[in-house]
C-alpha cells in the first residue's frame, strides 16, 4: 500500500514531473482546439523524442498532451462550430448556439467543470475496477462493436431533429465517404474512380472540417453585415449552482464514457455520443431545447469525452489492447522503454500502474486550471467582425486539411465538404451525423468481416450469433428498441394508454 500510494505521488513531488504533466497539459489544449492537429498526431511526434528519456518523464508529458488534448477540441467547437477533435462533434451541436447568445465564457467554464470531473471519474474507474471493467470489454466481439457502430450510426436520428430519415442519409453518407480507398482485405479500389488520390481514403479530419469548418463559413456569408454578438465572460468559472444541477447529467455521462473508453477501439467520439443521446433522453424539461444551447447537451459529452481516457487506459495496461488510437501509440512508447502491456504488467511492475493513475489525476488538475485561464482570449475569436473572422476559418481550415498528410488535395476535398454541408443545411440536414458515419464505418466494415468469417461465412449462423449470445442479444435488442422509439409507434401507445 506504501509503494502504491509513493507511486501515486511521484509526479506531485517531482518537479520535473511535475513540470511535464503541466506543459503536457497546456500544450494539449491548444493543440486539440486546432483541426487537423489531433492529439494522437501529438503523442506520436512525442514519442520520437522521448526514445532515450525516462519511462516516466516520457509518460508524464504523453499523459499531460492526451488529457489536455481531448478537452481541448471543444474549444473551438463552442466558438466557431468547428470541432477539434471527433470526441468533440457532440460538444459543438449545443455549444456553439451558447456562443451565438453570447454566453462563450459561461459554456467554456461549465464544460471545463464537467471535463475534469469527468476525467478525475475515469482514472478513479481505472484505480478501482481495472481488473472488472477489462473483464466486460473482453467479453465483446466483432459483431458486438458491429451492432454498437449500428447503433451509432442510428443515435444520429436524435441529432437530426425529429427526421430519422435525414438522419440516417446523412449517416450513410458518412459510411460511404469512410469506405473511400483501397479495400484493408482486398486491396480492391472502392468509390475511386480511378483518382489515385482517393486510393488512401479521405481522412475524417478532412471531412469534418469541411462540413463543419467550411460549412459554417459559408453559412455566416448571408450574415455578414450583422453585428457580432458581444460575449459575456464576467463570468468564467461556473456557480455551484449550476454545477449542483447538471451534476447528475455529469456523473450518468461520465459512467458512459468510462465503460465506453474502456471497449478496444472505440473511444471519446463514441462515448460523447452515446451520452448526449443518453441526456437527451433523459432531460424531460430543459431549460433551452437540445440543439439551441442546451447547457445538458454540453456537459453530457464533456464528461464523458474526458472520462474516456482512464476508461481506455483499463485494456490498455490490463490486457495489452488499446482502448483508442492515443493509448496505441502508448502502447508503443512502452515497448520502446523494454515494458509489455498486459496481464502481467500490474504484477511485474505495478508501481508503474500507479504513477499513470497518479499522472492522470495530476493532469485532470492542471486541466482545471488552464482551462478556466485564457478565456477571454479565447472568446474574442467569436467577437471579430465576420468580414474578418469567416477568411480566417477558411484558411485555417485549409491549412489545417493540407497539415495532415501534407496533401493539396485534402484542401479541394474540403472545400467540396464545406460546399455540400452548406446544402444540406439549408434544407434542414445536420452534417455532424456524417462525420460520426466517416468515423464509424471503416469499424462496422472491420467487424462485419471478422464476424462472418467467425461465422464461416454461413449467413444463418451469423444471425443466430446475434441472439444466442448475452451481449449480442442485449445489443440486438436496443437496436430494436432504437429504432421503434424514433417511429410514431410509442406515441400512438401512449395516447391509446391515456384514453
Amino acid at each position: 500500500m506504501t509503494e502504491a500510494l509513493g507511486s501515486f505521488a511521484l509526479s506531485w513531488l517531482d518537479p520535473s514531473l511535475l513540470l511535464l504533466t503541466a506543459l503536457g497539459t497546456l500544450a494539449g489544449i491548444y493543440v486539440g482546439a486546432i483541426p487537423g492537429l489531433s492529439v494522437t498526431m501529438a503523442a506520436s511526434i512525442l514519442i520520437s523524442f522521448t526514445f532515450k528519456w525516462e519511462v516516466n518523464d516520457a509518460l508524464a508529458l504523453i499523459a499531460g498532451i492526451y488529457v489536455g488534448g481531448v478537452y481541448g477540441g471543444a474549444r473551438t467547437a463552442i466558438l466557431l462550430n468547428i470541432p477539434g477533435s471527433p470526441a468533440a462533434i457532440a460538444t459543438a451541436l449545443d455549444g456553439y448556439p451558447l456562443a451565438k447568445r453570447g454566453l462563450a465564457g459561461e459554456a467554456i467554464g461549465l464544460s471545463t467543470v464537467m471535463s475534469v470531473m469527468g476525467g478525475l471519474i475515469g482514472v478513479a474507474a481505472l484505480a478501482l475496477a481495472a481488473p472488472a471493467i477489462s473483464d466486460v470489454a473482453l467479453m465483446f466481439t466483432s459483431r458486438d462493436y458491429l451492432l454498437l457502430g449500428l447503433i451509432g450510426i442510428l443515435l444520429v436520428g436524435t441529432l437530426s431533429g425529429e427526421s430519422l430519415a435525414k438522419g440516417a442519409f446523412c449517416g450513410a453518407l458518412g459510411v460511404m465517404i469512410g469506405m473511400v480507398g483501397l479495400d484493408p482485405m482486398t486491396a480492391q479500389a472502392r468509390f475511386t474512380f480511378g483518382s489515385i488520390d482517393l486510393m488512401g481514403g479521405i481522412p475524417y479530419v478532412v471531412a469534418m472540417i469541411g462540413f463543419f469548418g467550411v460549412a459554417e463559413a459559408l453559412t455566416q456569408l448571408e450574415t455578414v453585415d450583422k453585428a457580432a454578438v458581444k460575449q459575456k465572460i464576467a463570468r468564467i468559472v461556473p456557480p455551484w449552482a449550476d454545477v449542483r444541477r447538471y451534476l447528475k447529467v455529469g456523473l450518468r455521462a461520465s459512467g458512459i464514457g468510462t465503460v465506453i473508453g474502456a471497449l478496444p477501439g472505440t473511444g471519446g467520439d463514441i462515448a460523447a455520443l452515446l451520452a448526449y443521446d443518453d441526456a437527451k433522453r433523459a432531460t424531460k424539461a430543459p431549460e433551452t431545447p437540445f440543439g439551441e444551447g442546451a447547457k445538458e447537451g454540453l456537459v453530457a459529452p464533456e464528461a464523458a469525452n474526458n472520462a474516456a481516457v482512464g476508461g481506455a487506459f483499463v485494456p490498455m495496461l490490463t490486457l495489452g489492447i488499446p482502448g483508442d488510437a492515443v493509448t496505441a501509440v502508448i502502447i508503443g512508447a512502452l515497448f520502446i522503454h523494454g515494458l509489455k502491456p498486459g496481464p502481467m504488467l500490474l504484477v511485474e511492475t505495478p508501481h508503474l500502474f500507479w504513477f499513470i493513475v497518479g499522472n492522470l489525476t495530476l493532469a485532470n488538475l492542471f486541466l482545471l486550471v488552464f482551462g478556466l485561464t485564457g478565456v477571454r482570449v479565447f472568446t474574442r475569436i467569436v467577437e471579430c467582425p465576420k468580414a474578418i473572422l469567416i477568411p480566417l476559418i477558411l484558411i485555417l481550415s485549409a491549412v489545417g486539411a493540407y497539415a495532415i498528410q501534407n496533401n493539396p488535395a485534402h484542401i479541394t476535398w474540403t472545400l467540396a465538404f464545406g460546399v455540400v454541408g452548406y446544402l444540406l443545411k439549408k434544407y434542414g440536414f445536420q452534417v455532424a451525423p456524417i462525420i460520426l458515419g466517416v468515423i464509424l464505418g471503416p469499424m462496422m466494415d472491420a467487424n462485419y468481416r471478422r464476424a462472418m468469417i467467425g461465422a464461416k461465412g454461413d449467413v444463418g449462423r451469423f444471425l443466430a450469433d446475434f441472439v444466442t449470445h448475452p451481449i449480442s442479444l442485449a445489443l440486438s435488442l436496443a437496436l430494436v428498441a432504437l429504432l421503434v422509439s424514433q417511429t410514431p409507434l410509442p406515441r400512438l401507445i401512449r395516447r391509446a394508454a391515456g384514453r
